[in-house]
């Protein structure tokens, strides 16, 4: 069957993608006319021997990136102090067109438990000073650890303002966790524009990421601490499940789109060599400990969900539906995170050992009828689409003992605390974990009477606010999570002041928070 200009193009405009690295040739020393660091530099996944570091070369970051095609050497250096007398460790790096001069260092022989600064060279150019740290040694009894996590930063709608105080705070990592980028224009009094239409081609979603790297606030924060990164749908596009498209594109034209924007985001990423994708397959799912205080177990909802049920006629994309009218809903056979992954999971939950477990995924976890009275209403891109998966999931938290869970949350543009339970029909199911869902960076959220009558019909959330955007925080030692939701004054300011929302408590072996 012939197929549309558009269709041709999503066929077409990401090939590059698929293919495997082009012959690159020696890496030259390349001289610059302009900074060519002006995407910032970045830190992430730290274990108690090493880090990984990132930089992009482009001296011309919304035109291409302005550099040649051909290979360009890097140095790179670790030092233990911030003047650089100390090195630590130190190497060359090749950063070449085909991954849009991106470089990704697994920088390793650190000591566990420390603090570090790093820079990149490339020919004339001296990038930025960074600060990361390492992880405490494996099986070490570590006595806290400082996070902060954060999602949903539409650049439209707001000023990353929350990341200028985020960098300011005394933290040891950043998780992020999704909708790093958006596709698309929404929203109302927009502040700055993306400036062009909606990426499709691997071209369009490196400028894409580029631009939000333009922004100050956000590369500070990148450049402060060392960051673990999962997606969620804006990546890509809004609601997308799998290989199918909220507007049912063809498959494989939407795959080669998904390629194009798994590439974009491991060329912007400070991802470990492993997570390099492969077109349109690329593995985010991963264990970081930190000592025997904290194990993050990172998931994918995205890449492996099954199909979305119940979807409007000519949509593949979420929509909210009466129980009673989608009884598809409750089919055991659907998944969000893909049976190896959830295989993986379990035999993750089985191995770890630490103090607390947190859970770092992108959207709430927690149910949330939409429906006043009897009967239920979901949202069947979340969780309440896939409610046996959820079930599947907290039932092996319960079945392999895993100590003081936490899972913290984006996407829903809104805070809130809540109570986990394997079923949330029954009062007198347990509490089995903990959700610390954190605002967003910018994206707009849901009204106050929404959030209201979603307050008064899940009891087992505890609070909620979709008016207010930032971050959150955890503070966790051997006898406590204090979890703080951060929120800025405005996103429309861009010297907007923060405060801390409100404050909940999680205690060694008690799931469930309780207000500070």
């Amino acid at each position: 069957m012939p197929v549309t200009r558009r269709q041709f193009l999503l066929r077409s405009a990401a090939l590059a993608a698929f293919g495997k690295d082009a012959a690159i040739g020696p890496a030259r020393a390349q001289r610059f006319a302009d900074d060519p660091f002006k995407l910032g530099i970045a830190s992430g996944y730290p274990h108690d021997s090493g880090v990984t570091l990132w930089t992009r070369l482009a001296p011309r970051p919304l035109a291409g990136g302005g550099m040649p095609a051909a290979a360009v050497e890097v140095q790179w250096e670790v030092a233990g102090d911030e003047a650089f007398r100390n090195i630590a460790a130190h190497g060359k790096a090749v950063a070449t067109a085909q991954w849009a001069h991106s470089v990704h260092v697994d920088a390793t022989g650190l000591q566990p438990g420390r603090p570090y600064w790093y820079r990149f060279r490339a020919g004339n150019a001296t990038s930025p000073v960074g600060r990361t740290s390492t992880a405490p040694a494996a099986g070490a009894p570590a006595q806290r650890l400082r996070l902060a996590f954060a999602s949903c930063q539409q650049y439209e709608q707001g000023y990353f303002t929350a990341y200028r105080h985020m960098a300011r705070e005394d933290l040891d990592l950043v998780v992020h966790l999704g909708d790093y980028i958006y596709e698309s224009s929404w929203g109302r009094n927009l502040v700055r524009a993306h400036g062009s239409d909606q990426p499709y081609t691997l071209t369009e979603y490196r400028t894409r990421h580029a631009l939000y790297k333009t922004d100050e606030d956000l590369r500070t924060a990148h450049a402060a601490f060392p960051w673990i990164v999962t997606w969620d749908d804006h990546e890509v596009q809004n609601d997308y499940a799998n290989d199918r498209s909220q507007d049912l594109d063809p498959a494989d034209a939407f795959l080669l789109r998904r390629a194009a924007a798994y590439q974009a985001y491991y060329e912007h990423m400070p991802l470990p060599a492993w997570a390099r994708p492969r077109g349109p397959d690329m593995r985010l799912h991963t264990t970081v400990a930190y000592g025997q205080l904290a194990t993050f177990f990172v998931l994918d909802d995205r890449q492996y969900r099954s199909h979305q049920v119940c979807a409007r006629p000519g949509r593949g994309g979420s929509t909210v539906v009466r129980e009673e009218l989608c009884p598809e809903r409750g089919d055991a056979g659907l998944t969000m995170l893909g049976r190896a992954q959830e295989q993986w999971l379990t035999e993750s939950f089985g191995r770890t050992r630490a103090a607390w477990n947190v859970i770092a995924q992108q959207t709430l976890m927690a149910q949330a009828d939409r429906r006043p009275g009897p009967g239920g209403d979901y949202w069947t891109d979340g969780w309440d689409g896939y409610p046996r998966a959820r079930e599947r999931l907290l039932e092996s938290v319960v079945g392999q003992r895993v100590r003081n869970p936490l899972v913290i949350s984006g996407d829903v543009h809104m805070s809130a605390i809540a109570d986990l339970k394997t079923d949330f029909d029954a009062p007198e199911s347990p509490v089995v974990a903990t959700e610390i869902a954190g605002p967003s960076i910018t994206s707009q959220g849901p009204t106050v009477k929404r959030v209201e009558a979603l307050l008064q019909e899940n009891p087992h959330i505890k609070f909620a606010n979709g008016t207010r955007r930032g971050y959150a925080t955890l503070d966790i030692t051997p006898t406590r999570c204090i979890a703080r939701l951060r929120t800025v004054a405005s996103v429309t300011e861009a010297t907007s002041d923060i405060r801390t929302l409100t404050t909940y408590v999680v205690e060694d072996g008690r799931p469930g928070a309780h207000r500070a």
